[in-house]
């Protein structure tokens, strides 16, 4: 089967590379020239584990190719469109231009009937309107729309792709059903749960399963605030409630708060939607207006580690990105609190092993570093941002004895309070 990938970011190029290893025919098309020539050499926009190979052997096998050009929508049976649609200025809204783009000019290059998949996430109703656009634009052709929400985890993204918890197809085309089923027939020998739905239900899901996950993060990263209060242990609290199978484990890690490209801005979106329609969700909006605190708050927790006053102070931070097997710096707790320690004079210095290059166009004056020890060095302070797996069995003998002083702040809680005493460090962590 021919697929067209509209959008060649995180979705498009994961999806399509996906599609391309099922045996599907791919085309992946973008208006950034320099991305499709660095596609076209290899050179992959983002950091996604597995990735690069996976491209690299479907385009070797002639399964997967790259283009600017729209005209390679024709003769497409299905045609995604993975565009971004970043929070709008000013109200939260789903930006959706660049989708609406996307359906004009697909449209305009059909040449035959055709299924046009949203895979962008988007709000309830805009496959409505990207089906009055197409049919406007394209009155003769026999065109359906089906929205296919994604829920790829960065850094475990293919594995998501290629074993899904399910498969959401909002629909009311039986002639698309057919398509889609066809196009994610090769996921049937792990009996993939296909869920059809209708178009505006497919739509919802995607932004009810994000909000509620930012829920889980923002309830347990609360009770953690309330366990320092009253002595209590927030991993214990977590292991307790997630043994219980109607809540689960997932998600129920106490840290700096949640990040990312999808959950501060799916967030947003939601509630911008409930507005509209006259059906506020508070709980939504009460996680937003939470975490956002939480990640200015967590600054306040080194500031108040070191004894209330950071000014002139070298303070080292391991990991930047929103969270490990990524390069996505998209409203990384990290920057709250690089902020926050600056803004209280002291100096940063950083590594992270993937995300360093995106952070630098962030955050100018922080020292990006080479390693973990390095950083380290001299430092009055060490600070765990991000959980990545080489930040877990760190030589911390040898960090001590290389820092100027003896203060650590694990928010990720990946150390043992007990360990980390008894080998010399002033330790702090969340909620324990």
């Amino acid at each position: 089967m021919k697929i067209a990938m509209i959008g060649t970011g995180y979705v498009g190029l994961v999806s399509g590379a996906c599609f391309s290893d099922f045996g599907h025919d791919v085309i992946c098309v973008d208006k950034d020239i320099s991305k499709i020539t660095a596609l076209e050499n290899g050179i992959m926009p983002i950091y996604e584990p597995g990735l690069e190979e996976l491209v690299l052997r479907n385009v070797a096998a002639g399964r997967l190719s790259f283009t600017t050009e729209i005209e390679a929508v024709k003769g497409a049976a299905a045609i995604f469109i993975a565009v971004g649609t970043p929070s709008r200025r000013g109200d939260g809204h789903a930006d959706l231009r660049y989708v609406f783009a996307a359906a004009e000019e697909i449209a305009a290059n059909l040449d035959g009937p055709a299924v046009v998949v949203d895979k962008s996430t988007v709000p309830v109703g805009t496959g409505d309107e990207v089906e009055r656009i197409m049919r406007e634009k394209a009155p003769n052709l026999d065109i359906a729309v089906v929205s296919n929400p994604e829920f790829l985890r960065e850094g475990a993204a293919i594995d998501d792709f290629k074993r899904p918890d399910r498969i959401v197809i909002g629909s009311e085309d039986e002639r698309a059903n057919d398509v889609m089923r066809e196009v994610y027939r090769p996921l049937f020998l792990n009996k993939s749960p296909l869920l059809f739905t209708g178009r505006r239900t497919a739509e919802l899901i995607k932004y009810a399963a994000n909000a509620f996950l930012a829920t889980k993060i923002t309830f347990i990263n609360e009770m953690a605030d309330l366990c320092e209060k009253v002595g209590a242990n927030v991993q214990d609290v977590s292991r307790g409630m997630g043994s219980d199978n109607r809540i689960g484990s997932k998600f129920l890690h106490a840290g700096p708060g949640y990040g990312g490209s999808c959950f501060p801005k799916d967030t947003l979106a939601l509630i911008k939607t409930a507005q509209d329609y006259n059906s506020p969700m508070q709980i939504v909006e009460s996680v937003v207006q939470v975490n956002d605190k939480r990640k200015r708050a967590m600054g306040r927790k080194v500031i108040e580690a070191m004894g209330g006053d950071v000014r002139g102070k070298k303070i080292a931070m391991l990991g930047l990105t929103f969270k490990p097997n990524t390069d996505d710096m998209r409203d990384a707790p990290s920057i709250a609190i690089v902020q926050a320690l600056e803004d209280a004079g002291a100096q940063i210095c950083a590594y992270d092993p993937e995300g360093m290059k995106e952070a630098a166009h962030i955050m100018a004056t922080v020292d990006m570093k080479q390693n973990a020890y390095e950083t380290a060095q001299s430092a009055d302070a060490l600070v765990i941002v991000t959980e990545w797996d080489i930040f877990r069995a760190l030589d911390m003998r040898r960090i001590l004895t290389s820092m100027k002083g003896n203060i650590m702040v694990d928010l990720r809680n990946i150390y043992d309070d007990h360990d980390m005493r008894e080998i010399g460090f002033s330790y702090t962590s969340v909620g324990r």
